[in-house]
């Protein structure tokens, strides 16, 4: 969502900084480029692993104060991507089933639905504590599909703005891979990685089928 269908001004990062930081733990901007779009905790275990080892009690504390720097961000300052809601009802008009998944766990999911007045938009809102494993595992996508009532993975467009996205859907064999640059990674990150299509945003959508 952040970053794809979500305005992300940074904030996401900022968020990850700050509360590495309030654990004395120092992380450059790749190195938190380098896990966006992965779960979040997945992702801050990965951060916290050079200095604290495989802590976990270490890595709720942190991820807690991440939850908390991120909903002080989200509930005043959660805007969609320009465009995203009239791709959104493009879609609609042509039947296309919508489904959503991020990286943030359920609360954060639901707290930005809500910032956003999305509830009941999509037919699927997947989170990254609903699956056994984030990106780049396949797993939200396959649950995106259970509950759309999807069968078929290569009738599945997948769309994201960062690596991990990418390598999602190259995972579970989506018919389309569609990669964003209004988020966490640049054109040259995303082109090393399979995709079908790159375009400036998700607003770009229809233009490719329109």
């Amino acid at each position: 969502m952040a970053g794809t269908t979500v305005k992300d001004s940074g904030e996401v990062a900022r968020a990850f900084s700050a509360a590495l930081a309030d654990h004395g733990i120092e992380a450059s901007a790749a190195q938190i480029s380098a896990v966006r779009g992965a779960s979040k905790r997945e992702a801050i275990a990965t951060l916290t692993a050079p200095k604290y080892g495989n802590d976990a009690a270490r890595v709720e504390a942190v991820y807690a104060d991440f939850k908390k720097h991120l909903q002080r961000v989200f509930t005043r300052e959660a805007e969609p991507v320009a465009g995203a809601m009239e791709t959104f009802a493009w879609l609609r008009e042509r039947g296309i089933k919508l489904a959503l998944n991020t990286g943030f766990d359920r609360d954060i999911t639901t707290l930005l639905i809500d910032a956003l007045g999305w509830q009941g938009l999509a037919d699927a809102v997947i989170s990254g504590d609903d699956v056994s494993q984030g990106r780049p595992a396949p797993y939200m996508i396959f649950r995106a599909m259970e509950i759309s009532g999807i069968t078929n993975v290569r009738h599945v467009l997948n769309v994201g703005d960062t690596v991990s996205d990418l390598q999602a859907a190259h995972n579970a064999g989506v018919g389309v891979s569609v990669g964003v640059l209004s988020g966490a990674h640049t054109r040259e990150q995303l082109a090393r990685e399979p995709h079908t299509h790159l375009v400036d945003s998700v607003a770009d959508l229809p233009v490719l089928w329109g």
